[in-house]
């Protein structure tokens, strides 16, 4: 059995290392030209779902790099205002992995050299009598193969032939995301599991990426073959805002500036956060989720996961988990065809519904969130 993936975002290389262990044949295609063409997104919270996950499929040797390279996240969550004066706390936590984005997939890249082909964006596909799949790429070659997996995020080509009355919602106002070196100053800004501060129209989320050791030497000592990424402490920032805003015109510093200005009055510590988040690792960001749809049926030699048929908002902390989930469930799947213990169309029909079940569930429970985190006009308060 072959099963081809489009996108290698934590979801696909996940899915692929699972696959692997099972003796599948999988390839990856992911568009971007390289595994560094860009950033790819800070500190990500893991559940116990995803921790799981990870676990199921990454080979057992990359489990004490994971270890290493990952950070806690527990203690008390605060809200302040603008001036860092404490309105409440909303209890602590214990419990959850902090994870980089950018490391974790450096990490699940380990291991799958020769199956993941970068500078393949899939642009459609198409299914044949014989029982196989033929997938598209924008270069103009194609690859066939028994099984294609679309995780290629919220803009999925392979959603959109597959499912083209799926519903993307993007809402309204945006947010800008920021990276800055963590301080000792910029530390006390968040003791615990995490800090909200509230202003006029905007609330600012914080929260730290401490690693338990730094990554490129955990991977040295642990696991020599692994390459990982130079990456120090930092504090994860996020600015949620109302109303849109101009949308990078000259880059990074004119949204730095944009946002300072809005951010005008507030405390010189928050201020300075901004000034000094990381160049290449702040941007924008607009937010979508993705309206439920019904499972297609029928005996499709396409499916999807991940981003590519829930996206949801961050304000569930449920993206990432639910992507790593489906990733550990569907591989689960396949394995079993693998094994002649199922036949592929009812496998991967399996994994859908259950699949559809619980995404959709965290989109619905990432929305009631959401009000959580979004700011109201001034002239609403």
């Amino acid at each position: 059995m072959k099963v081809m993936v489009a996108g290698a975002g934590i979801g696909g290389l996940c899915l692929a290392h699972g696959l692997l262990q099972a003796g599948v044949d999988v390839r990856v295609y992911e568009r971007e030209n390289a595994a560094h063409s860009r950033y790819q997104g800070f500190r990500i919270g893991l559940n116990e779902h995803g921790l799981a996950a990870l676990h199921e499929c990454l080979p057992q040797r990359l489990h004490g790099v994971l270890a290493a390279v990952t950070g806690p996240m527990a203690g008390e969550r605060r809200v302040l205002d603008r001036q860092l004066h404490e309105i409440r706390r909303l209890g602590a936590v214990d419990g959850g992995t902090a994870t980089d984005r950018h490391v974790l997939r450096q990490l699940m890249l380990t291991g799958l050299s020769g199956r993941v082909e970068f500078g393949k964006a899939v642009t459609g596909y198409t299914e044949r009598a014989s029982g196989t799949v033929e997938a598209r790429f924008g270069d103009g070659t194609s690859a066939t193969g028994d099984l294609l997996v679309g995780a290629d995020g919220v803009g999925s080509a392979v959603r959109r032939q597959l499912l083209p009355e799926a519903e993307v919602v993007t809402l309204p106002g945006n947010a800008v995301l920021g990276r800055t070196p963590l301080t000792e100053r910029f530390a006390a800004l968040v003791p615990g599991f995490g800090t909200t501060v509230h202003g006029p129209g905007i609330i600012m989320l914080l929260g730290r990426m401490e690693f338990r050791r730094p990554p490129r030497l955990a991977a040295a000592e642990l696991a020599p073959d692994v390459q990982l990424p130079d990456a120090d402490d930092y504090l994860r920032w996020v600015v949620m805002l109302p109303e849109p805003h101009s949308r990078e015109p000259d880059g990074w510093p004119a949204v730095r500036d944009q946002l300072l200005a809005l951010l005008d009055g507030w405390h010189p510590d928050l201020l300075d956060l901004v000034r000094q988040a990381d160049v290449v690792n702040s941007s924008p960001l607009t937010v979508r989720y993705a309206k439920p749809v019904p499972h297609w049926g029928g005996t499709r030699r396409v499916t999807l996961l991940g981003d590519a048929i829930h996206p949801m908002p961050p304000s569930g902390g449920q993206g990432a988990n639910t992507a790593l989930r489906d990733a550990a469930l569907l591989s689960r799947s396949l394995a079993a065809v693998q094994r002649d213990e199922a036949e592929l169309p009812a496998a991967v029909a399996q994994y859908e519904l259950r699949m559809l079940d619980y995404g959709f569930t965290a989109v619905t429970e990432s929305l009631q969130h959401l009000p959580d985190f979004t700011p109201h006009a001034p002239d609403e308060r």
